[in-house]
């Protein structure tokens, strides 16, 4: 496979990640750092990286707006709750050094 095309791929997998946690706003970003480590502001940092290393001017809030598709003001206020103390345990559990 020759580099454009897996670049291709890889950014149709990315759009798809991405469009799954939007169809999945009832999935916390506690839950997905319990359960792997990373969550949508993960994602957004790395995306924000990637730019940067490219000259790409980029802020923490205009990264976060391409992974939340919204300002994550806004996108907070109407799918984030407050996490259980079910959640935090199991977050603490699974990242002690946290």
């Amino acid at each position: 496979m020759d580099d454009k095309t897996r670049t291709e791929l890889e950014a149709a997998a990315f759009r798809r990640l991405l469009q799954h946690l939007d169809e999945r706003k009832d999935v916390q970003n506690i839950d997905l750092m319990t359960l792997s480590g990373f969550c949508r502001n993960c994602l957004s940092r790395w995306y924000q990286e990637a730019a940067v290393e490219r000259g790409i001017d980029m802020g923490k809030e205009e990264a976060r707006e391409v992974v939340y598709g919204e300002p994550y003001t806004e996108w907070k206020a109407k799918y984030q709750t407050e996490a259980s103390a079910e959640q935090k345990a199991a977050f603490a559990k699974s990242h002690p050094d946290h």
